[in-house]
């Protein structure tokens, strides 16, 4: 970022914020509602100097955490195998779960979300692939299911993150949710 603070901020710089208020939040230097109030400021910021308050008190990420492509993109993969992913764990902007002849649950409860609005595309082949929201998400279902279930509850205008669900089944069960009442994370 530049340190003139009437230069307009770019994308680049605010996802540089973002990544900062994401690992504070992640290691326990952030409440849940600061991080969402500074993320909130940091996408709303139209220049550099509304930017650099938000992460004054906190420590740099190191460049191999700040990479745009770990921000960006993730893939979790399930191939013959049942896999859990929950708990404290950092999401990126873009992530890709993909069940193949397996089992996938995904608990975004209490995840890191780096942003507003995430995108989870959803890739299920003779599986069963389950995601878990967190209770104020909004979730937009924009995939499609052909010979399977696909059961993706939209919510009712949290003011929490947008989470964009895209992607196909195929002779699979995909269920998104914000209760346990149809799984276990055991």
């Amino acid at each position: 970022m530049t340190d003139d603070p009437v230069m307009r901020a770019s994308d680049a710089d605010r996802d540089r914020v973002a990544a900062v208020l994401s690992e504070a939040l992640a290691t326990g230097r952030l409440t849940t509602a600061e991080h969402a109030d500074r993320l909130d400021v940091a996408y709303s910021a139209t220049t550099v100097g509304e930017l650099v308050p938000l992460t004054r008190d906190l420590p740099e990420v190191s460049a191999a955490n700040s990479a745009p492509g770990m921000i960006e993109r993730q893939t979790v993969n399930s191939t013959f195998s049942k896999i859990i992913r929950r708990g404290r764990w950092v999401a990126s902007r873009h992530t890709t779960l993909t069940a193949n002849f397996g089992a996938l649950i995904v608990d975004l409860s209490d995840a890191v979300l780096p942003g507003r609005e995430i995108t989870l595309e959803l890739d299920a082949r003779f599986s069963k692939l389950i995601v878990r929201v967190p209770d104020n998400a909004q979730v937009v279902d924009e995939g499609g299911s052909m010979f399977g279930k696909r059961n993706v509850s939209g919510g009712t205008g949290g003011d929490g993150p947008l989470i964009r669900v895209t992607g196909r089944s195929m002779f699979s069960k995909v269920i998104v949710t914000r209760g346990v009442t149809d799984w276990n994370l055991a």
